[in-house]
C-alpha cells in the first residue's frame, strides 16, 4: 500500500508549473523577491527549499567542517556553503533523469 507523500507531490508540481507560480511560491518560500535567473534555476532551488523545511538542512557540525575546511584552504566559507549545495542540487537533478 502506497501512501501520498505531500513533499514528493510539490517537488513533482514544479515541473508543470508555470514561471509566474514558481516565482510566488519563491516569494512564499522565501519572503524575498525570485531572483532573475532560469526556470531551471528556480526550480532546483525551491526543490531543495520544500525539502529543507520539513526535513531540516545541513548539519550544523557539517557546516562548520565545511567552513573550517574552507578557512584552512584559503576560501570563503560561504562561497563553500554555496558550491556544496550547487552539488548537492546537481545530483539530485541527476538521479531524477536518471529515473526517468
Amino acid at each position: 500500500m502506497t501512501t501520498h507523500d505531500p513533499i514528493l507531490a510539490r517537488l513533482a508540481a514544479l515541473k508543470t508549473a508555470t514561471t509566474p507560480d514558481l516565482k510566488k511560491q519563491w516569494r512564499a518560500l522565501f519572503a524575498s523577491q525570485p531572483p532573475p535567473f532560469t526556470r531551471r534555476f528556480l526550480e532546483s532551488r525551491l526543490a531543495y527549499r520544500i525539502q529543507d523545511l520539513p526535513y531540516g538542512g545541513f548539519k550544523a557540525e557539517n557546516i562548520r567542517r565545511l567552513e573550517q575546511l574552507a578557512e584552512a584552504a584559503d576560501l570563503d566559507p560561504e562561497l563553500a556553503k554555496k558550491f556544496l549545495t550547487f552539488i548537492i542540487s546537481e545530483v539530485i537533478r541527476h538521479h531524477e533523469k536518471l529515473q526517468k
